[in-house]
């Protein structure tokens, strides 16, 4: 099932939020949850929590279904360089 996972966030995921600069690795699959990392462009984004609800966990139930509960971002969004945060939660495009 991970491999499975991964093959349609390197396919459908990854093409899709690689258009802001972001890449997006499976971290585990446990007890039906998935565990994603965000990084480049999507790490301390303030736009990275609609990304997972209207985009990863969208794509992510379209191909599994009920083999999933949730998708949990563990990104620790507080580091890394990211054009698009800034510490306070303003944008800067």
């Amino acid at each position: 099932m991970r491999r499975q996972i991964q093959k349609v966030i390197d396919d459908e995921v990854n093409p899709f939020v690689a258009n802001h600069g972001g890449h997006i690795e499976l971290v585990d699959f446990f007890d039906k949850n998935v565990y994603v990392e965000m990084s480049g462009g999507c790490q301390g984004c303030a736009a990275s929590t609609a990304t997972l609800k209207q985009g990863i966990e969208q794509i992510l139930r379209e191909n599994f279904g009920d083999d999933i509960d949730e998708i949990i971002d563990v990104t620790d969004h507080s580091q890394g360089d990211n054009p698009y945060y800034e510490e306070g939660g303003s944008t800067a495009l």
